[in-house]
């Protein structure tokens, strides 16, 4: 389906946010199965769709980092999936390597503006990208490809957004290689947290920061690098907390709520 217009469209890409993730196996084809909760966040990147246009740039708008604009960005990707050709501009606001899902964030806008909803194409692009094309608040099982949207509920968290990156297959590699416990030996909801940890040694400094910051023992979400706690900033006592700092190094505090699915990008 084509989209209505050729005139320029602005398409938020919304962050998600894992809220339990347990990682059942891998499978036989280097894939792992999942059950997770995951909702859509207010935090989120902008597209700036050209229908008449070609080609993929990328603003940071608040968070630095490197992304590809060739054939392996997700946006060139889910642009070749629908067969479509267009200029996207993308303001980038959601972190590069956070585990807040930017780029599928990016595919599943794509897809909506194309009017594809199709979710053997969306996880064909990332296990994240069916969620991002449904958005609002899901149980996620499969390798990402079975959503079940369940009741929108209106929720604040608090995110530590650390200056660090944290590679996803890297993560999934450790955890295959953990012993049983290990695996478990997270914070209780997600079961990569041991895995990312081992990959990323100092994610720990920053989760231990922003324990002590807030009187919350943090959850990481996904693969990380992001923690997060449930609240408000008045809740947690961070009303004049931007940012919080280690060695020099410094990490952004951000502030979001949950976000109603996306009516299409219209």
């Amino acid at each position: 389906m084509k989209p209505k217009t050729t005139e320029r469209l602005r398409v938020p890409a919304r962050a998600k946010l894992t809220l339990s993730l347990r990682v059942l196996g891998a499978r036989s084809d280097g894939y792992h199965e999942l059950d997770a909760e995951m909702v859509e966040l207010d935090l989120a990147d902008e597209l700036v769709i050209d229908p008449e246009g070609d080609g993929v740039t990328i603003e940071f708008d608040g968070p630095t980092g490197a992304l590809p604009v060739g054939s392996e960005n997700l946006v060139v990707r889910a642009l070749a999936a629908v067969g479509r050709r267009a200029g996207v501009h993308v303001v980038k606001r959601i972190p590069v390597g956070g585990g807040l899902g930017g780029g599928s964030a990016d595919a599943g806008a794509v897809l909506r503006w194309a009017g594809c909803h199709d979710l053997d194409v969306a996880v064909s692009l990332g296990a994240d990208v069916p969620f991002c094309l449904v958005g609002g608040r899901a149980r996620i099982g499969g390798i990402g490809e079975r959503v079940e949207p369940l009741v929108p509920e209106a929720r604040s968290f608090v995110l530590l957004l650390p200056p660090l990156a944290v590679d996803t297959a890297a993560v999934y590699r450790a955890w295959d290689s953990l012993d049983e416990h290990r695996r478990r030996s997270g914070t209780g909801c997600n079961d990569l947290e041991a895995a990312a940890l081992a990959v990323k040694p100092d994610l720990a400094r920053w989760r231990d920061v922003m324990a002590e910051a807030t009187g919350t023992v943090p959850r990481l979400a996904g693969s990380g690098s992001t923690w997060f706690v449930e609240g408000t900033l008045e809740d947690l006592g961070l009303e004049r907390v931007e940012r919080l700092e280690i060695d020099g190094g410094i990490g952004r505090v951000r502030a979001v709520r949950t976000a109603a699915p996306p009516d299409g990008g219209t």
